[in-house]
């Protein structure tokens, strides 16, 4: 085990360093990869760009995923290592708000780790979590990571599937298998963000409250009202205007 950090309240970025102890813990548990923890510092550059806050790209970005999942047949929310140890009880209020089915999905997969992922759900209150074992027997054409094993009853079926904090292949791949893919993802420029259909360019922290809002809020409209919501939104036009954000911040930050 790792030297616990004690991380004092005032601390200015006190949030982040607590996650950062989190993804530490989750990797001691199995849950987490130790590429997950690269990720995530990668993941923490693009939020300084962002000022650590959500910007209204992202909040317009999640209203639309919101409404998406609502219109869905089968929506899957698919979970992988860091996803479950940053936000193990949003993932499963989403999932129950939804309703939407669970689905473990790991690049560095073992049955170790799932069964760590799905301990972790449970545990924040799922009461099925698919993906695990020989139930991930379907396969993605095309993908040939780990990440290809999928449970035929999740997202090899599903129409819509939100994939926070995913690699670019596989969302290629689903986009290639007629999948609507919702990414959560704070680097605008990556391939998973311009795949995918709905991108929101956040903090999962972040994004995971505001699209269970979105969800609660839209839940009253008609089916018509959300295809209106949807129809809206541009995930190219939605990705630019976010770089201009982040242009624009770093051009006032530069004059100061």
């Amino acid at each position: 085990m790792g030297i616990r950090l004690k991380i004092p309240r005032i601390h200015p970025r006190a949030d982040s360093l607590k996650k950062r102890e989190e993804l530490i813990k989750g990797e001691e548990k199995g849950v987490v990869a130790k590429a997950g923890l690269i990720a995530h510092g990668r993941g923490e550059a693009f939020d300084y760009l962002l000022g650590e806050k959500t910007i209204p790209p992202a909040l317009f970005a999640a209203r639309a995923a919101a409404a998406s999942l609502l219109l869905a047949e089968h929506p899957v929310i698919s979970v992988n290592g860091n996803a479950a140890a940053l936000v193990p009880d949003l993932l499963v209020r989403l999932s129950k708000s939804v309703p939407a089915d669970l689905e473990v999905n790991l690049f560095y997969r073992s049955r170790r780790r799932e069964e760590a992922v799905k301990s972790i759900l449970i545990k924040a209150g799922a009461k099925k979590v698919l993906g695990v074992g020989r139930s991930a027997s379907a396969r993605i054409p095309e993908l040939f990571s780990e990440r290809r094993k999928v449970d035929p009853r999740g997202i090899y079926s599903a129409d819509v599937v939100l994939v926070p904090l995913e690699d670019g292949d596989r969302t290629l791949s689903l986009k290639r298998t007629g999948k609507f893919v919702i990414a959560i993802d704070l680097n605008p420029l990556s391939r998973t963000a311009q795949t995918a259909d709905i991108t929101i360019v956040d903090n999962i922290v972040r994004a995971l409250p505001n699209i269970l809002a979105a969800v609660e809020d839209l839940k009253r409209l008609e089916k018509a009202e959300l295809k209106l919501i949807l129809g809206r939104f541009d995930n190219r036009r939605n990705l630019s205007e976010t770089i201009l954000y982040i242009r624009e911040r770093l051009a006032a930050l530069s004059r100061e």
